[in-house]
Order: C-alpha cells, then structure tokens, then sequence
C-alpha cells in the first residue's frame, strides 16, 4: 500500500485487528505516517480484552475473517457494550451476505483486499467523523436528559402532547383541562427546555428521547 497526503486533519485512535502480522505492520506504519495513533492486536479477543482499546478508539480496522471470534461476532460485542466506535472491515475473502449483514450493523466501511493506502485513508477518515458525530449526538441526548429530568409529572405529560403536534385546544379536549391552564403547564415547559418554539423542542430531543417520553405519559396515562 502507497501514503498520500493527509486526507483529514482530524487525529483519532484507531485499532489495527488482523491475525496477519504483515498486514498489521504495513496498516500501523501508514496510519502513523498520516497522524493517527494506533493500538495492534492479532485477534479479537486480545482487543476485547484490553479495556484501553475497546473504551479509548475512535476507529476499529478489523479484518472480517480470522481464527476464533469473526469481524461480526466483534461488532455485536461491541454493540452490547454501547461502544460508539466506527467500524470499518477489511477482508480478502467475504461473501455478499456477511458484507451486507456488516453495513447493516451499523460498519462505516468494508474495503476488500487488496486495497490502496488512499482508500483505506479516506474510509478511515471518514470513521473519524461518524465517531465524531456519535460523541456529539449521546452529548446532546445527555444534555436533553438533564433537560427533561427538570419537568413536573404533569408537565411532561403535556411535553408528550405538544411532541404529538396538538394545540392547547387539543390538549384541553383530551385532558379535561381548562385551556388556560394547558397554556400555562406548555409555557413552564418550554421555559425548563429553554426553547422558545415547539419547532425548537422537536430538535432538541432526539427522535429516541421524544418515542421514551410518549410511551411514559401513555403507560402513566393507562
């Protein structure tokens, strides 16, 4: 495999898994080359183990098909462990399905061997950025979290209403409530959320939050 110029500026950790040791040097020297640091295993298992490699990389270069556990019984484990980090699998040999099932998993990448430097650089460079946006994405769930935790029992009942899209009219309908007073609980809500728009609101929570909240008030409600 050939370097090229940097494809990104962005740095991360990124953990070189083949049970091939040539292959593992030639990947560890290229991504050193562009700025990436980088931690080497021959085998699943030795990255599962090592608590380091599985909590800290920003990047997992696996290859599909080795002795012991494959490249897809690692992405499940690290799905169970809620590891946001990007995968990308490198393989020489793989058919259709197991490429795929991979992607569908949720894989950044597949790139089959033999692949140039260029490719692999951007494919993980690209990981970078999605491992990026996870970190973002849980920061913001986290922050809505907070968000949430600050409402009354009755007034994230009515968050769930107004995330359902009806008006305070609405709302008094099914609530049996004077419409006054659903103003009132809709305007402490979007005080505590600190949004001034239910535009606002719907972009604050993640859909995941926004289907957790709805189905609380439903069970609270039945």
């Amino acid at each position: 495999m050939t370097s090229m110029t940097r494809v990104s500026p962005s740095l991360g950790w990124v953990a070189i898994i083949d049970d091939d040791a040539a292959v593992r040097r030639s990947l560890d020297k290229l991504l050193r080359h562009e700025g990436y640091q980088t931690l080497v295993y021959e085998s699943t298992e030795r990255f599962l183990a090592d608590a380091l490699g599985s909590d800290t990389v920003d990047v997992v270069l696996s290859d599909m098909r080795m002795p012991g556990r494959s490249g897809v019984d690692l992405q499940g484990q690290l799905q169970v462990r809620g590891s946001l980090a990007s995968i990308v699998f490198i393989s020489g040999d793989s058919r259709p399905d197991e490429i795929i099932q991979a992607m569908k998993n949720g894989a950044v990448d597949f790139l089959l061997k033999p692949f140039d430097g260029p490719s692999l650089l951007r494919a993980v460079a690209h990981a970078v950025e999605v491992r990026q946006q996870r970190l973002a994405q849980q920061e913001r769930s986290r922050q809505a979290e907070e968000l949430l935790q600050r409402l009354t029992p009755r007034e994230r009942e009515i968050c769930h209403w107004m995330l359902m899209g009806y008006s305070n009219q609405q709302i008094s309908r099914f609530d049996g409530a004077a419409s006054a007073t659903i103003k009132l609980h809709r305007a402490r809500v979007m005080e505590k959320m600190g949004v001034n728009s239910l535009a606002e609101l719907m972009a604050l929570l993640p859909p995941a939050q926004r289907d957790a909240l709805i189905k609380d008030s439903e069970n609270t409600a039945g």
